[in-house]
């Protein structure tokens, strides 16, 4: 068994306050991840971030000098490299990072996600160290960014080019309401396609219009119908993602 005092001595505190520190750093960031619905939430996380604590902790005191009392008058040189093993966290963190990158077409998700998680590894890191001072500091900063940068995305880059969606709009209206619904979407939204008119041979009183439009807009889909809700004479419509090839 394990005496108390050596449970309890000045080593494995400052240890222990390495771990807590990792998992309480890395908790502040997957808050902010779980809160905005990601994939990758508290608990990847802050296993993330304790998981690069402890292979610190394990590369600076896990492999002390070799000494073998075997061999007469051996010295150890004393040299070893005590960031080999912490080395490969920056390597080995970016696997999962890819694992939380998606691709649908020409859109991109997770790449911010996969971003925390390395940031996540590197305070994990600072704590593994003992470097108490830049693990909060680079952990307040990551989640300033997060939030912070989110806002003047929305308020000043809102139409920028990543933003702009390509979305394909099958209407079916009455005849005599086509020309109105033509014009409604010749102004309102900017044509990509030439617009295509063609009259329902089950339903010859009725008209479908096909048009790709782009929006600018976090819900384009929700956009389109609140704009044609107001519309009389249409029967159905359908949108589509245009898929870039």
């Amino acid at each position: 068994m394990l005496h108390i005092s050596y449970v309890f001595s000045s080593y494995n505190i400052d240890m222990l306050l390495r771990v807590l520190a990792a998992i309480c750093l890395g908790f502040i960031i997957g808050f902010e991840r779980e809160i905005t619905n990601k994939y990758a939430g508290l608990r990847t996380h802050i296993l993330v971030c304790l998981g690069a604590c402890v292979f610190t902790i394990l590369s600076i005191y896990g492999f002390p000098e070799l000494v073998n009392y075997d061999i007469p008058n051996y010295n150890p040189t004393g040299i070893r490299d005590t960031a080999r093993v912490a080395a490969q966290v920056v390597t080995g963190i970016g696997f999962i990072g890819a694992g939380t990158v998606l691709r649908n077409g020409p859109t991109v998700f997770g790449l911010t996600t996969a971003a925390t998680l390395f940031m996540a590894a590197s305070i994990g890191m600072a704590c593994g160290a003992g470097m108490y001072g830049l693990a909060i500091a680079s952990s307040i900063l990551s989640v300033a960014v997060l939030t912070l940068i989110r806002v003047f995305e929305r308020q000043v880059l809102n139409r920028c080019a990543k933003n702009i969606k390509r979305l394909k709009v099958n209407i079916h209206c009455d005849n005599e309401n086509v020309d109105a619904v033509r014009e409604f979407m010749m102004s309102n939204f900017k044509t990509v396609d030439a617009l295509k008119m063609h009259k329902l041979i089950e339903n010859p009183a009725r008209t479908k219009l096909s048009l790709i439009v782009e929006v600018v807009s976090k819900r384009p889909i929700q956009f389109i119908y609140d704009k044609l809700e107001s519309l009389h004479g249409i029967e159905s419509i359908s949108i589509d993602s245009v898929i870039e090839k």
